[in-house]
């Protein structure tokens, strides 16, 4: 089962790390983009110190890592962890879709035989 791919404290901190905004937005920068802590924080109206907060948690969550490249810290997006925190969404998006369509189907089969 896909699910059983990431444990439970995994999904957690993956999706705590997601909840917020900011950090969404730096996962989706480093996606695109390879950026510094230091440029990263330049985008956000807050401290040098609160981006880096924020690498810090998706880092744990290991949705990004950081590498050192001189004396910056160079911030790179973990797409395998980001697939499988898809493969994960994914799995649960087909049960719901399963259990849809069987209600439909319920539902179609009740019109049919209340008419």
């Amino acid at each position: 089962m896909v699910v059983d791919e990431l444990t439970d404290d995994e999904v957690n901190r993956i999706f705590r790390a997601l909840a917020d905004a900011t950090r969404r937005d730096i996962v989706r920068r480093s996606l695109v983009f390879t950026l510094s802590v230091s440029e990263l924080a330049d985008a956000y109206d807050m401290s040098f110190a609160a981006v880096q907060k924020h690498v810090a948690l998706l880092e744990e969550a290991g949705l990004v890592s950081k590498e050192q490249r001189g004396r910056e810290r160079i911030v790179r997006a973990d797409l395998e962890r980001i697939r499988r925190a898809q493969r994960y969404l994914d799995h649960f998006e087909q049960i719901w879709r399963s259990r849809t369509d069987r209600l439909d189907a319920l539902l179609a089969e009740d019109e049919t035989t209340s008419h």
